[in-house]
């Protein structure tokens, strides 16, 4: 896992996806995010839209960063 810091308060999950490097394009981002492929915090989310905050955990695929 690596932290990816922010620069905001929050960050949507399909901007965050993108930033960390954990997808190549905001549209596999958002058909991984929709198929359940990714979860904040142990857990599935399926809004693209999701605020996170900092302390957060996103994993993709085996992947894994935490917003900062």
């Amino acid at each position: 896992m690596h932290d990816v810091a922010i620069d905001a308060d929050m960050i949507r999950l399909g901007q965050f996806l993108k930033l960390a490097d954990l997808v190549d394009t905001g549209g596999e981002g958002k058909i991984l995010i929709a198929s359940g492929d990714v979860t904040v915090n142990g857990e599935v989310d399926t809004r693209r839209g999701r605020q996170l905050h900092r302390g957060d955990v996103v994993r993709v695929l085996g992947r894994a960063a935490r917003v900062t």
